[in-house]
């Protein structure tokens, strides 16, 4: 098979969380730890720094691999979803993985992969994981996918364990309140191992510190620091993933990191790992600007910050999926913006006039389109220069735009 007819393959035929939603969950570690074993336990073969969380953990897991690359060491990233390419999820010192090496892998394992029904997840944490150990990484930062004790990611044993903060995302899955989606993230957790926790929050601590206390993990919380360190990444909102990340380095023990390392890591993340789509400025005059945040946390400190623009008028590209509570993040909207309604281009997008219908109830007034595309062309056409345009909703509209 071609490069993109592997891929097709590995889209369509399997499931895929972020197209198909829930139904594509699996709700054990058997496929993974059976093809671990095919592939001849890879996740033993380098060290690894496990990254959990609702929000922040893209921005932290890209944080350390920049750091951890300045310092000198040979650096995996594993994250996910991707924007544009499916190669940008599996990367080495910023460098993402061969087309050659993607198509290879899965022309070899096929027959496996068909008998053993995996799903794409899982076999993508497959592919990293046996990239990474073949090209002899001194470490890995490895994004948890969904949730964590579940996620085919979790068959690492991690050097530390890291878990941002916790907030009412994907509850059809991990759970409607807050300590049981804390619970399903702390299944990262492991025995003895270090744990940095991003947000100290009071309706959730007690099920990380009693976690810690079975497992006698030493355990810090990266709120309580004063860690204060300057980022070329620009969301308001990376104050709290610094502190997250540095409390991360500084519990490292395994790896030598001078504050130099920490300095420029963290000022060169997009340079060193081609971090996307977090509050990025795609153009000036007007002023266009992207963020993935899509669930409510996110979105409270995205819209804070975008509030504090200074603008003629506001513009507001806006998709979503159709498993998202819509009453929860549309009143986090401004409502003196002009909105351009879409879908994103997936199953899981729901319809541009459903979402307009549904906002209208929050007073978001605007029009709908048939693409990302025509709406933010058409947001292009009316804005002046003296205008902001911002992109968001979903890290698929994103996905289209960048």
């Amino acid at each position: 098979m071609t490069y993109q007819q592997t891929l097709d393959w590995m889209f369509a035929q399997l499931p895929m969380y972020q197209k198909e939603g829930k139904t594509a969950f699996k709700k054990d570690l058997t496929n993974i730890v059976a093809f671990s074993k095919v592939l001849e336990h890879p996740e033993k073969k380098f060290k690894s720094i496990h990254v959990g969380g609702t929000n922040g953990k893209g921005s932290t897991s890209h944080m350390l691999a920049s750091v951890l690359q300045e310092a000198g060491y040979k650096v995996g990233l594993y994250t996910s979803p991707h924007l544009k390419s499916f190669t940008e999820r599996i990367r080495i010192n910023g460098d993402e993985i061969p087309k050659e090496k993607v198509t290879s892998f899965i022309a070899k394992h096929q027959t496996f992969l068909k008998e053993q029904q995996l799903s794409f997840f899982e076999m993508t944490v497959g592919l990293a994981f046996d990239y990474f150990a073949k090209e002899k990484v001194d470490v890995t930062i490895v994004e948890v996918g969904l949730g964590g004790r579940l996620d085919s990611t979790n068959i690492i044993s991690p050097e530390i364990a890291v878990i941002t903060n916790i907030g009412l995302d994907h509850v059809q899955i991990l759970g409607d309140t807050l300590p049981k989606i804390a619970s399903e993230k702390a299944g990262i957790i492991k025995p003895k191992i270090p744990l940095v926790i991003g947000e100290r929050q009071p309706e959730v601590e007690h099920v990380f510190l009693e976690k810690a206390k079975a497992l006698d993990a030493k355990i810090q919380f990266a709120s309580d620091t004063n860690y204060e360190y300057a980022t070329d990444l620009l969301g308001k909102y990376q104050k709290a993933n610094v502190k997250t990340a540095v409390t991360a380095i500084h519990n490292l023990y395994t790896f030598k990191v001078s504050e130099k390392a920490i300095q420029k890591g963290l000022l060169n993340v997009v340079q060193n790992t081609n971090l996307q789509g977090r509050w990025q400025i795609l153009k000036e005059a007007p002023k266009v600007i992207c963020d993935t945040a899509h669930n409510k946390e996110g979105l409270q400190t995205v819209m804070k910050q975008l509030q504090k623009e200074t603008y003629h008028k506001l513009h507001i590209v806006l998709g979503v999926v159709s498993d998202k509570d819509l009453d929860d993040i549309l009143p986090l909207f401004p409502t003196n913006a002009t909105y351009y309604f879409c879908m994103p281009n997936i199953p899981r997008g729901l319809s541009a006039e459903a979402l307009m219908q549904k906002a209208s109830k929050y007073n978001l007034k605007g029009n709908f389109f048939e693409s990302v595309q025509m709406a933010y062309q058409e947001a292009l056409t009316i804005a002046n220069q003296q205008d902001v345009i911002y992109i968001g909703g979903s890290t698929f509209v994103i996905a289209e735009i960048i």
